[in-house]
C-alpha cells in the first residue's frame, strides 16, 4: 500500500524533517525505528486551497511537539 500526502518540511535542531501523519503511519503499520522508503518532490511554496488543511495540521503539530522534537535533536 502507498499513501501519498503533502507535508511541510520542519526544522529539528540543525536538521530538517518531514513527518508522517499518525493516521497514515497506523494504516501502513509504521512504528518508530522502522526503515521505510520515501520519495520527495519539491512543490511551489504557495499554499493551494487543498493544502490549507495540511498546513493547519502542521501548525498544531508544531505547537504541540516542536519543543520536544528540538529537545530530542539536541541530545
Amino acid at each position: 500500500m502507498t499513501i501519498k500526502s503533502i507535508q511541510k518540511v520542519i526544522k529539528v535542531g540543525d536538521s530538517i524533517a518531514v513527518t508522517i501523519p499518525a493516521k497514515d503511519a497506523k494504516a501502513l503499520g509504521i512504528k518508530a525505528g522502522m526503515f521505510i522508503q520515501s520519495s520527495h518532490e519539491l512543490l511551489k511554496n504557495d499554499v493551494h486551497e487543498e493544502n490549507i488543511g495540511v498546513a493547519k495540521e502542521y501548525e498544531k503539530f508544531s505547537a504541540q511537539y516542536g519543543e520536544a522534537l528540538k529537545n530530542l535533536a539536541d541530545r
